[in-house]
């Protein structure tokens, strides 16, 4: 009856997740969760989720030459929303019980403090790993920040109020909304997976029909966190030493989002936390130091409270379900 909704430390083990199933599921668990996935897709849907994977990769790498690949890259991230919506209900079975608000957030919180974690754990790995990734990336942000740094006294800056209003808000909103867009990545991540799990299916169909799909899953979950990876190092050309630095960094960050989509089944929620986690790094590089930290702080404060409400909750479901059943023993 009990439901944890932030399953740490037993995350990789037997986690429930607010509806009642464990993230390592049963057999019959895993085939609906493949089978779902797998449901028959029309020829309309394929060609879109084959534009958002393999097209996106595409016109990353010719941002590399082209302005104008960038600026189609976020049409077709936004574009990626309504491709997210005709997906998300697939990583759902009909026995799911229905969340309330409160366990949806719980799950968002949870979740997000999962990533926190797990991503300053990679970092620090990186860091101490790829001495070149490490140094060549702090230096992308440093001058990054430096370009975006906005000083009123700035002979290059409008003396207008109102001109130099709004220069703010661009600066400021053009980083918003590309990290927002980054949070639809999810879309792609989750389309590459149907997409790898179909193939999977048609070439493996004996394993398949027998019900042993962890393997698929998995392998599924793996091959797009190194998709991943790649794709943010498509966008410029970088020696070997940096290049393999960002790949695995990215792609155990790519990981990390994967286990999370699989964990709650709710493709949403895992696309607030990156777009959530991107603004915040943003944020922390030139506006609000420790910007990351203080957001996670807050989540965690929110975390704790709903989650003691969600128990009292339960508790008081459970005494109830005991006071019918004694009833019902005396009838």
């Amino acid at each position: 009856m009990g439901t944890v909704l932030f399953p740490f430390p037993a995350f990789f083990k037997w986690v429930r997740n607010p509806s009642g199933y464990f993230f390592k599921v049963g057999e019959a668990g895993k085939t609906r969760m493949t089978t779902n996935l797998t449901k028959p897709i029309s020829k309309k849907l394929l060609f879109a989720m084959l534009i958002v994977t393999i097209g996106a990769e595409v016109l990353l790498y010719l941002t590399r030459y082209s302005y104008m690949a960038g600026t189609l890259y976020d049409a077709m991230m936004v574009s990626s929303f309504f491709i997210g919506w005709k997906l998300y209900q697939r990583l759902k079975s009909p026995t799911d019980h229905p969340k309330t608000k409160r366990q949806v957030t719980l799950q968002f919180t949870g979740a997000f403090l999962i990533f926190f974690i797990g991503s300053t754990v990679i970092n620090m790995y990186s860091t101490n790993t790829f001495q070149d990734f490490s140094v060549d990336y702090d230096q992308y942000v440093q001058d990054y920040a430096e370009s975006q740094a906005y000083d009123a006294g700035d002979g290059g800056a409008s003396t207008d109020p109102v001109w130099a209003f709004f220069e703010k808000v661009d600066m400021i909103g053009y980083d918003l909304f590309a990290d927002t867009l980054a949070g639809l990545e999810e879309v792609w991540r989750l389309a590459y997976m149907i997409l790898l799990l179909v193939i999977f299916k048609k070439i493996f169909k004996r394993r398949w029909e027998s019900g042993r799909r962890d393997i698929f899953l998995m392998s599924a979950l793996f091959l797009t966190s190194i998709l991943f990876g790649i794709d943010h190092t498509l966008d410029s050309d970088q020696p070997w030493s940096i290049r393999i630095g960002a790949i695995v960094t990215f792609a155990n960050m790519g990981l990390l989002f994967g286990l999370i989509l699989l964990w709650t089944r709710n493709l949403w929620v895992t696309v607030l936390v990156h777009a959530l986690y991107d603004i915040t790094a943003t944020l922390s590089w030139y506006y609000i130091d420790y910007a990351v930290e203080l957001f996670a702080l807050a989540v965690l404060v929110v975390h704790m409270i709903l989650f003691t409400l969600e128990k009292l909750h339960q508790r008081r479901l459970e005494r109830q379900l005991d006071a019918v059943e004694l009833v019902q023993a005396a009838e």
